[in-house]
């Protein structure tokens, strides 16, 4: 009886190890990201509404736990597990595409949604945007609405020669969107905890300061999966637009687990002719096998360890502008990679 016991608890034990180290092992989320639904004539930031409903398909008949942005943001900020299988649908730029192709079918598999609006076009009431009555219908069915800045200028190049008006034009530009969207969306914004997607997916150091002054939370569109390690002044997503969101691709990155990262070199974007190819290094928490780095052309970045959890990594080529990425991964168990980005803002064409 007592051999019976141990074995038992033995095994419990085991299995409880085994279930916190899946359960610790899938804390994060994978944020996607969209613009344009059936729009060809702009390929770049397209997606046919062929492709996306096979990929509506896939997360529903496969039990993924769709979640607003907000509700994940605010497990990552407050250490709370997410459930394994967490995916958040992101839609920025409100184009009138989103309510007329993309919303029918997210309604359909009743899939939360947050939709990042720049408002100049909305107040303009630009053909080719959404009506501010679209978005609060949309509201009482799963979306949620977040700042996208008011006009979508390139943020973090404004003002390049007048850094003392820098901080005033960029807070203008956020906070002339927050009033707009608080005053015709109210409850449907995101404001626990505010949250802005930067235009372009370009920022800084200079403009995350701004932002965790005025107490937003960042979205970036660098890609990579979301835990409670990542910079909540920058938040990865994988772009689904063009060719990245092909179905292999979509279900590769929908299984991707974060690269424990550490510290990095640095947490700026910046790109000058006098240190382009950017000089990188990054701390992991373990060493990971097969670790390679690339740009977002695919080619691979030369590495050099300096310890076997601390590597420096320098492209052989100067970055592009007007933006890049140093993308590293490293294969997990069953398929599955472990990804981390860092995007690079390139201020010159050389």
């Amino acid at each position: 009886m007592i051999r019976v016991f141990l074995f038992t608890l033995v095994a419990l034990t085991a299995f409880n190890s085994l279930l916190l180290a899946q359960s610790k092992s899938e804390n994060h989320a994978i944020i996607l990201q969209y613009h344009r639904f059936d729009e060809s004539r702009y390929p770049s930031t397209n997606i046919s509404m062929e492709l996306f409903a096979k990929q509506m398909v896939y997360l529903y008949e496969n039990d993924y736990n769709v979640f607003p942005l907000s509700k994940v943001v605010n497990a990552l900020i407050n250490k709370k597990q997410l459930p394994p299988k967490t995916v958040v649908i992101t839609i920025d730029d409100a184009y009138k595409t989103v309510y007329t192709k993309a919303y029918p079918l997210l309604k359909k598999y009743n899939f939360s949604f947050t939709t990042f609006v720049n408002s100049l076009p909305v107040i303009h009431k630009s053909k080719r945007y959404m009506r501010w009555d679209e978005m609060r219908e949309m509201g009482k069915n799963g979306a949620e609405f977040a700042n996208h800045t008011y006009s979508h200028q390139f943020l973090v190049r404004m003002d390049a020669d007048k850094p003392q008006q820098y901080e005033k034009d960029v807070t203008k530009e956020i906070l002339k969107c927050e009033n707009k969207l608080e005053k015709e969306l109210g409850k449907y914004l995101c404001t626990n905890p505010k949250m802005l997607a930067y235009p372009f997916g370009e920022f800084d150091v200079r403009l995350m300061k701004i932002m965790k002054k005025l107490g937003y939370v960042g979205i970036a569109q660098n890609s990579g999966p979301v835990s409670s390690r990542s910079n909540l002044l920058a938040l990865n997503r994988f772009p689904m637009s063009g060719n990245f969101g092909k179905m292999r691709s979509f279900i590769l990155k929908l299984h991707t687990l974060p690269l424990a990262v550490i510290s990095t070199s640095t947490e700026d974007t910046i790109v000058t002719e006098e240190n382009n190819p950017p000089l990188f290094r990054i701390k992991l928490d373990k060493k990971y096998r097969d670790l390679q780095c690339f740009t977002s052309n695919g080619k691979k970045i030369a590495m050099k360890w300096l310890s076997p959890v601390e590597v420096e990594m320098q492209s052989e080529v100067k970055l592009k502008y007007p933006r890049d990425h140093y993308t590293c991964t490293s294969m997990a168990s069953k398929g599955r990679w472990y990804w981390y980005s860092h995007m690079w803002v390139v201020l010159q064409d050389k």
